[in-house]
């Protein structure tokens, strides 16, 4: 007997006519899903394998797992992709490479030497020409343990780059420089981002992670032969007294839970039983340091942030080598003390600049430590300052606390992921303001590129970003990282002792010392002396008037201009209102009040106010034109990118 609902189904194809004037229902339901966070793993995408060189890590991970990595000499690997700016162009490459033939690199104290391959002569000049266009860089440095063993460094770094193209399947454009002014000889290794076709080199981040590493430590070990027990002995044993971040602290923080750490009694082996008197040795001293403290179940608590205070420890300990090395004595070094951006509000430090040197050479970051005018030394941490920005050793600065401020970009990205379930995408964007252009939604994704770097954000396989609830914290916290707590003004490009008889008006001349340190106080008065010989100042007077004042910026003028004239034999241009120069920019020269630019061409050279921006441009051609609020700069004719002052 036949029922009302029965049917017969007709299978025929499946049509997805979607919604009127919607977006059809396979569309809805992937953006349903990219609406509901980075909830399961399988969405997320690291990119850890993809570029060249991501199956020969694979394969050396597997090859180091089933030998004895611990008899490998060891080397230790650094990396860092620069990319060039969109409006700075290649200017942090030339800077970079500048940074690192520096003066002060070799063994002699003498600038460091640029080479490439065996045969091959490069030059500086032409790497930067080829790199031009290039969208990015890679900056490697490669320190072997046993550098001293190791001998000519060249020999080393042209096997172990032979080496790196037979991984990657390409012929690489490079160049390095050794450095001997460190304990540790190392090689800066520059590579262009392009390879032999001159499509852009994307090299696979586990490779450049740890198969680069590996295969530098096979070269060294295969040259020197495998570490012997003692030598292994001797190594561990050292780190035991350290006062920084040790192999030994490392193993340890894997098994930190909490903040408690449990030291197992029993010992297996002979070399397990070596480990666990290791690590009671070091516990012993970090538990002087105030780091960890035993507890009566046989456990140690370890102090809070105590690793990163071994990280601070060990910096702090190699800037105070530094200065021992480069002054040829300890005195005075070991007080050495952080300079604390929070400190009290009106808490600047004013002194001079006791040495710069780098923080992290890779990233361009700066440190300097300035003695203060009562004789205390102050280790401060510029962080990525620009080029050309760090005063030199003698000027005159003042150190205050900057407090990084939230981006509007940042703040655009989080309005658009709080109202999409924690996503941005272009397409999201797009949506939320119709007005936006393609080129400034882009450069929301230039900043995202940026914080994925970071780790503040993930981008996911679809394409869009996963942004946590606390981004705007984390992208300020990146930026204060990135950009440093701290403000420098350089009071003064010139030493104390050079203000003293310099014909121009100097800093010391505004008063400063009249009620300071005894340091400041002396040169000052020897500065009041030599204006009152030279009938600038009146026997009863202690300031500079407007006629005095104007004397000595005029005869500080025409003393820089006769000497580049006569050196170069080219004739000086004053810029008026309007006015253009063509020509290269050639150095900056320090002057009492500041410091200014040279910029010239064959014929005729001016004089023009400098600023940092203009610092990584060195030697570049370009245009400066005289307008009412000061020079305006052009940099590279063909992409006629600006600078404005």
């Amino acid at each position: 007997m036949p029922v009302d609902d029965d049917f017969t189904p007709r299978l025929c194809r499946i049509r997805d006519r979607g919604q009127a004037g919607g977006q059809p229902l396979s569309k809805r339901l992937r953006n349903a899903a990219a609406r509901l966070g980075p909830k399961g793993k399988a969405s997320r995408y690291s990119g850890r394998s993809l570029g060249r060189g991501s199956a020969t890590a694979r394969q050396l991970e597997f090859q180091r797992g089933r030998i004895a990595a611990f008899r490998m000499r060891r080397v230790v690997v650094k990396f860092h992709i620069s990319r060039a700016g969109r409006l700075a162009g290649n200017g942090s490459f030339r800077a970079h490479l500048h940074y690192i033939q520096r003066d002060g690199v070799e063994r002699d104290g003498k600038g460091g030497e640029l080479y490439g391959r065996e045969g091959e002569t490069p030059g500086a000049s032409d790497f930067l020409e080829r790199s031009e266009n290039d969208r990015h860089q890679f900056r490697i440095i490669v320190s072997p343990e046993d550098g001293v063993a190791l001998g000519d460094l060249r020999e080393h770094t042209r096997a172990l780059m032979t080496q790196m193209e037979r991984d990657l399947g390409t012929r690489l454009d490079w160049v390095a420089v050794d450095h001997h002014n460190t304990g540790h000889s190392h090689t800066h290794i520059v590579v262009r981002g392009k390879d032999a076709r001159g499509k852009d080199l994307i090299i696979a981040p586990d490779y450049l992670k740890s198969g680069l590493r590996q295969r530098a430590s096979d070269l060294v070990t295969e040259r020197l032969g495998p570490r012997r027990d003692l030598e292994i002995a001797r190594a561990r044993h050292s780190e035991v007294q350290r006062d920084r971040l040790t192999a030994i602290d490392r193993a340890m923080m894997r098994d930190v839970e909490g903040r408690a750490l449990a030291i197992s009694g029993t010992a297996s082996s002979e070399a397990d039983r070596f480990d666990h008197s290791l690590r009671l040795q070091r516990l012993s001293h970090l538990e002087r340091l105030g780091l960890a403290t035993q507890m009566e179940d046989g456990r140690w608590q370890m102090a809070a942030d105590w690793d990163r205070t071994l990280a601070d420890m060990g910096r702090r300990n190699d800037v105070i080598a530094t200065l021992a090395h480069r002054f040829g004595k300890r005195d005075g070094v070991e007080r050495l003390a952080s300079f604390d951006p929070a400190r009290p509000a009106g808490g600047k430090l004013v002194g001079t600049v006791l040495a710069a040197f780098p923080d992290d050479e890779l990233r361009d970051r700066r440190s300097i430590v300035v003695e203060d005018f009562d004789g205390r030394q102050w280790l401060v941490d510029l962080g990525q300052a620009e080029p050309g920005s760090t005063p030199p050793e003698g000027a005159v600065v003042e150190v205050g606390s900057r407090k990084a401020k939230e981006r509007s970009s940042d703040r655009v990205i989080a309005d658009i992921a709080d109202n999409t379930g924690g996503r941005y995408s272009e397409r999201l964007h797009a949506e939320a303001d119709p007005s936006s252009t393609a080129a400034f939604r882009q450069a929301h994704v230039r900043r995202l590129e940026a914080l994925r770097r970071a780790g503040v954000v993930e981008r996911m396989q679809d394409g869009s970003w996963a942004i946590p609830n606390n981004f705007l914290e984390k992208a300020v916290a990146f930026e204060a990282d990135r950009a440093g707590s701290v403000s420098l003004k350089t009071l003064s490009w010139l030493t104390l002792e050079e203000q003293v008889t310099h014909r121009g008006v100097t800093w010391l001349d505004e008063g400063h010392g009249d009620k300071d340190g005894s340091r400041l106080r002396s040169v000052r008065q020897a500065r009041i002396a030599w204006l009152r010989e030279h009938e600038l100042l009146a026997p009863d007077a202690n300031t500079l008037d407007a006629e005095a004042r104007g004397r000595l910026r005029q005869s500080e003028h025409a003393a820089v201009v006769a000497r580049i004239a006569k050196q170069s034999g080219r004739q000086q241009v004053e810029l008026q209102t309007g006015d253009t120069i063509t020509g290269k920019y050639e150095r900056a020269i320090n002057l009492g009040s500041g410091r200014i630019a040279v910029v010239g061409n064959a014929k005729e050279f001016a004089l023009v106010p400098w600023r940092p921006e203009i610092e990584r441009h060195r030697g570049r051609e370009l245009v400066a034109k005289r307008t009412a609020q000061g020079v305006s700069w052009t940099i590279g004719m063909s992409r006629q990118r600006g600078l404005s002052r």
